[in-house]
């Protein structure tokens, strides 16, 4: 399994971004896929999950940010709307199976004050 994360940028409090993650390889494998973000000296933390038992958020993003899955495209999706400065991080992607969990690349999101 591969996963490719874009869409990251700079933005400003309160605007919006969308992040995509291309799923290639064993697509057939995947039981859940997931964003996280890691700001520096921080831990990677959970931001939102989709899988067969629907969507998970945190609790700092809900009501904010969407995930949603398109399994014609394997992609995945997170929409980011009334982005905060404590948003700011690199968002990463991943795919779990019932072997092993899967990276993507981070992507940067930023969001200034």
């Amino acid at each position: 399994v591969q996963l490719q994360a874009s869409g990251g940028g700079l933005v400003e409090a309160g605007g919006s971004l969308r992040l995509s993650c291309t799923i290639s390889g064993s697509i057939f494998s995947i039981n859940a896929t997931a964003w996280y973000r890691q700001d520096p000296g921080n831990q990677r933390e959970l931001v939102a999950t989709i899988g067969t038992g629907g969507t998970n958020y945190a609790e700092s993003v809900k009501l904010r940010f969407t995930i949603s899955r398109d399994y014609v495209e394997n992609t995945i999706y997170l929409h980011m709307n009334n982005l905060k400065p404590d948003d700011t991080a690199v968002y990463y992607c991943n795919a779990d199976t019932n072997y092993r969990s899967y990276w993507g690349r981070g992507t940067q999101v930023t969001v200034s004050s």
